[in-house]
């Protein structure tokens, strides 16, 4: 039987929801939406509120409105993902744009919804993500790089022995670009996946994979 991941509403309470969106019509139905699962929410109608928000206290889930394709919000999304933290970012359109919703997953986003918004569909993609705790990050330099929600909590050393582990490279191969053994390369990984709560190596793995 395969292992299963499950996803407790209750668990929300101390999760925060950040919206961000220049439409305060569509801020205070998501900030109705949310706290019916659980969740706390914080809004902000444009993005530099949001970055001000966001040092004081970061989110868990970011729902951002790319707004026509401004380069602003595509470099706020881009500026979330570079924490490699793992926080699950769900972009809105105000209409169909199949290039902006591809550039937005290009960007690392979990998922794109055009309004008007299908509540149902989008709460069903938060818990999923939130199931989830290694998302896969933006394509750079033809590899996609790790991220993990609470990534802080790693050390340099292990975040770069996930990040070679979780793009196929054996221990050895890892080590011999880190310049350490294929030992401490285990020791490492038996550390991040005691940090992280996976079970084994496989078990981390299909976490990432699956994401």
């Amino acid at each position: 039987m395969s292992d299963q991941i499950f996803y407790h509403s209750y668990h929300n309470r101390d999760r925060l929801v950040h919206i961000v969106d220049n439409d305060p019509g569509t801020c205070e139905a998501l900030s109705v939406l949310f706290p019916l699962e659980g969740f706390q929410t914080r809004f902000s109608t444009d993005t530099e509120t949001f970055r001000l928000s966001f040092e004081s206290r970061s989110p868990d889930i970011v729902v951002l409105n790319l707004r026509d394709r401004e380069q602003d919000t595509f470099q706020t999304l881009t500026a979330i993902k570079d924490r490699q933290m793992g926080i699950p970012v769900f972009v809105l359109l105000d209409q169909a744009d199949v290039d902006g919703a591809v550039d937005a997953m290009k960007l690392g986003a979990t998922d794109v919804f055009v309004k008007p918004l299908d509540n149902e569909k989008l709460m069903r993609s938060v818990r999923d993500a939130l199931r989830r705790d290694v998302h896969l990050g933006a394509v750079k330099g033809g590899r996609r790089p790790v991220e993990v929600r609470g990534f802080n909590q790693l050390t340099p050393r292990e975040r770069d022995v996930l990040q070679r582990i979780s793009n196929g490279q054996s221990n050895k191969e890892a080590g011999r670009e880190l310049g350490i053994s294929p030992r401490t390369v285990e020791v490492h990984m038996a550390r991040v996946m005691e940090k992280l709560g996976a079970r084994n190596t496989a078990d981390l793995m299909r976490i990432v994979l699956t994401g």
